[in-house]
């Protein structure tokens, strides 16, 4: 992460792009955990059964599994980030201050 920081800070514009960037994939990480919790929840206490009950029961059992997935997550949408905004030029945006 210091690396992201680093090459974020450097410019106005890839600050911008960098909160940007980890601030959606920030939401959909919260999104997506507090929905796996949720149904998890709805799970034990309605006693629901079927594959899509027994999928969010495993999905809450292994979050230290999941947890590192979102690193991975984090760090791909980085470096994607990083390839897209040199793919579009930003760089090449003037920046008045």
């Amino acid at each position: 992460m210091l690396g992201a920081y680093g090459w974020a800070y450097m410019k106005p514009i890839r600050k911008i792009y960098y909160n940007m960037t980890i601030t959606l994939v920030s939401v959909v990480v919260a999104v997506v955990i507090g929905t796996i919790e949720a149904l998890g929840l709805l799970s034990d206490q309605l006693a629901l059964k079927g594959p899509l009950w027994d999928a969010i029961g495993n999905l809450n059992d292994h979050f230290g599994t999941l947890g590192y997935i979102i690193i991975g997550i984090f760090v791909a949408s980085w470096a994607l980030s990083v390839l897209l905004y040199r793919l579009k030029g930003f760089d090449m945006l003037e920046v008045k201050q």
